[in-house]
Formats: C-alpha cells, structure tokens, sequence
C-alpha cells in the first residue's frame, strides 16, 4: 500500500494548500540534500582545527563540537530553517484539516458505526497517557500524540497522517514506501510458510501500518494500540475506510492485557525511538509474552544507530532531540538492543537485528526480530 493512500478521512487541500505543502516539500529536501551536507564541511574546515588547537591536539567532545558549530552563523541559519520548515510542515497540514474539521468528525462517526470492514474501537476513559508522550509536542506535531479534544475528536491522527507524508517526503522517502510492506518482505523472506491468525501492532498511531497487515493478511484477527484518543479514533475511521478489519485499543504496549500467546505476529514501527528505555524493555519483555509458540516478531524503526559514529556525525544526528521535540531520539541510538532482548527473556538464537532489505526510494529501515520456539 502506497504511503499517500487516498481515503475519506483526508482532508481535501485547495489550490493554496498544495503550493504551501509542496514549498515546505521542496524546502526540506533543500535543507536536508544540499545545505546541510555543508555542516560537515564547516566542521572540517574551519571548527575542528580549532577545537583542536585549544585541546592540545585531542580529539573534541561532542558537548564542545556542539558549542562550536552553534557559534558558526552559517550552521545557526541552516538549523533555524530546519526548525522553521517543521513548523511550516505543521501550519500547511493543519490548515484544511481545521478547514474541514466537522466533516472529519462527521465523517468518523459514521464510519465508526457502520463498521463496513467489521473493525471496532475500544478507548478507556479512565486511561493516562505516559508522561513520555504528553510532556512535549513530539515532532513539534501540534498538541502532540496523546491530543483529545473531546468526543469524536480526530485531530492527533489527521495530523500525524498528513505531517508524516510530508515529513517523509521531505526526507527523500518515496510514495510508494510503506514500512509495513518492508517488514512483509522481510517475513516473507525468511519464514515463507508463516501464515499469522493473530496479529498485534503496537503503537499505531493513526494505523497507516495496521492497514496493510490486515490487507496483507484478510484472515487474521488484527488488533493496534496506542495511547491518544484522538489518535485511536482516526485510526478506526481511516481502517473502515480503506475497507481493513482492525480492532483498535487504548493500552500500554508495556502492559495490553491481552493473554499469554495470543499472537502469532507482534509488529511496532517507528516506536522504539519514541520511546524511554523503560518503556522499549517493556514492550519486548511483553511481545515475548504475548507471542504464541512459533510465532514471529518484527519492531522496525529508523536507522538510527550511534556505535562506530565519530562526534560529530551523533552530534549531527542528534539535531533533532535538541530542535525537533525528539526526547528518547538519542536514547534509542545508545540502546544495546542485544542486552534488552536477552534481557526480556528472549533466547539469543532466536533472534535477529539489523537492517531490511532497501526498496527504490526507501530508507535502509533498521529492525529487531525473532520467533517463539515451538513447544
């Protein structure tokens, strides 16, 4: 399933909106292709012969690279663009979903009721949001993940739709690029016969990944958490939709309350780098739970890994903790995933980490996975 899938719960863009989504496209692979390549010069050049020299040679911390390079005009005006271009993101998205905001809503409830594909909702008045996810806008995503606005409110997950595509296209990624499919592949690759009754995707969002795994597998009974209201009340209208049986939940991926066994796939995408150390130790101790003997698990993320980086390059990857509301961005590079899946009980022999197989126009999305021996 493409990236940019066409549905109802999309908010029609006019003439104006699409100008204003395409300039912030063209800015970001601007900022991101040509100008920021140049940071790296900058520092070779001109800021690391100097750290140096006041060091006596040794090689400088990041912490001192870090005050250098934000000395520098030059590398200042790129990084206040790049935060500048996120913020556009946000307003070009955001205006014909609040243009629109009725029908959304409208449109949601209907769906929800009809229930056409056969999925449901299930939200927890009494649930709180971690502090990890409601402390700050987390991509700069107005309100942030958790946002509910109240009833039928689906503002959180019109936005993290919209902005995400435009975030990603951005960053070179192309339409057809779907995460869900690269980890399709991948199941396909190395367990060809596996055929998964249940499946459990943790972390949703607005279930752009749950989609393809409940069209990729019609027989399966597909379940998706999150933790945001909001989020969870785009993501069934979306699945209705697009014609997908998803059952989606307001849980913890730390703690689902789903039995011992009960999936035969357990999947998360882009969630380990939202994430505490705490919490991803968490979700593998409980994906390991949930699995049922012979089951396979996949968590793909970014490719976003520190070891064998020099200073500078975690320095310049670590642009987005600072300026982008990415708190757990850094954790997630340190994180000895080795040490975390040993550590929810998850036999060495039994598992896999690494990098999937890249698709034209795709990032060399990274993954930890493993199966349940049979008993």
């Amino acid at each position: 399933m493409a990236r940019n899938a066409r549905h109802e719960m999309l908010a029609q863009a006019d003439a104006d909106d699409v100008a204003r989504q395409a300039f912030v496209v063209a800015l970001k692979q601007g900022l991101n292709r040509s100008v920021r390549s140049r940071n790296e010069a900058l520092y070779e050049a001109i800021v690391e012969p100097g750290l140096r020299v006041h060091a006596a040679g040794a090689d400088p911390s990041r912490e001192a690279i870090r005050d250098a390079m934000y000395a520098e005009s030059s590398y200042r005006s790129w990084s206040a663009l790049a935060r500048g271009a996120q913020e556009l993101m946000w307003d070009a998205v955001g205006a014909p979903i609040r243009r629109e905001r009725d029908r959304l809503e409208a449109s949601a409830r209907r769906l929800a009721s009809e229930r056409r594909a056969g999925g449901s909702l299930e939200l927890d008045p009494s649930f709180e949001p971690p502090r990890g996810v409601t402390a700050m806008d987390i991509h700069l995503q107005p309100g942030g993940y958790a946002l509910d606005l109240g009833d039928g409110d689906i503002m959180a997950g019109a936005l993290y739709e919209a902005g995400g595509n435009i975030y990603a296209f951005g960053q070179g990624i192309g339409r057809s690029d779907s995460k869900a499919a690269h980890v399709q592949r991948y199941i396909a690759t190395r367990w060809p016969d596996f055929r998964p009754r249940r499946i459990l995707d943790m972390g949703c969002s607005a279930g752009s990944a749950s989609v393809p795994h409940a069209l990729a597998f019609p027989d399966a009974d597909v379940h998706a958490i999150d933790v945001g209201a909001g989020m969870l009340r785009y993501a069934h209208a979306r699945a209705e939709a697009l014609g997908a049986r998803v059952h989606f939940h307001q849980r913890d991926c730390t703690a689902t309350r789903f039995p011992d066994g009960h999936f035969d796939l357990v999947v998360s995408h882009n969630l380990m780098h939202e994430s505490s150390d705490a919490t991803r130790r968490g979700m593998l101790r409980e994906t390991w739970r949930l699995l049922a003997p012979g089951g396979v698990f996949v968590h793909q993320d970014v490719p976003l890994r520190f070891a064998g980086l020099s200073e500078f390059r975690k320095f310049e990857l670590s642009w987005d903790t600072r300026n982008n509301n990415e708190p757990f961005w850094e954790v997630y590079a340190n994180a000895d995933l080795a040490t975390d899946l040993a550590a929810a009980g998850i036999p060495a022999g039994h598992t896999w980490i690494g990098h999937l197989p890249q698709a034209e126009g795709s990032l060399p999305w990274f993954a930890v996975a493993g199966s349940k021996p049979c008993e």
